[in-house]
């Protein structure tokens, strides 16, 4: 694990409320979603539940590329960007539906592998 996804990791163990996942459109129109079921994995990257997704689905199977913004419980805000994938089945599926609220649908799983780290405007290595 890089230093910068080091210090993303410890920053996700650390943050507070919803993320908010970034798509583009194929006009490259932005849309922003707030997310609860969102996990961070070390090898994987951020997995988040597809529970009612429309926008942000066609964006990511349009192939858009994507962010997520979160916040640390001492104000820092943290920015991760990268490609996503959509997972319908497979091991990253299985690993969402056994960690996603029953109550939601937990339609796919999709993973954001992440290329560049920010905490704030500041790049991490």
């Amino acid at each position: 694990m890089t230093k910068g996804m080091e210090i993303v990791s410890k920053a996700w163990e650390n943050r507070e409320g919803p993320a908010v996942l970034a798509t583009t459109d194929t006009e490259k129109r932005p849309n922003a979603i707030y997310v609860n079921e969102i996990w961070f994995d070390t090898r994987e990257g951020f997995m988040v539940a597809d529970n009612y997704f429309s926008k942000t689905r066609a964006n990511i199977k349009n192939g858009s590329s994507g962010a997520i913004l979160f916040i640390t419980k001492d104000g820092k805000s943290f920015q991760v960007k990268g490609r996503l994938a959509y997972h319908t089945d497979g091991p990253l599926f299985d690993t969402m539906r056994s960690r996603h609220n029953p109550k939601h649908p937990g339609v796919a799983a999709v993973a954001l592998h992440v290329e560049e780290a920010f905490c704030g405007a500041e790049k991490l290595g």
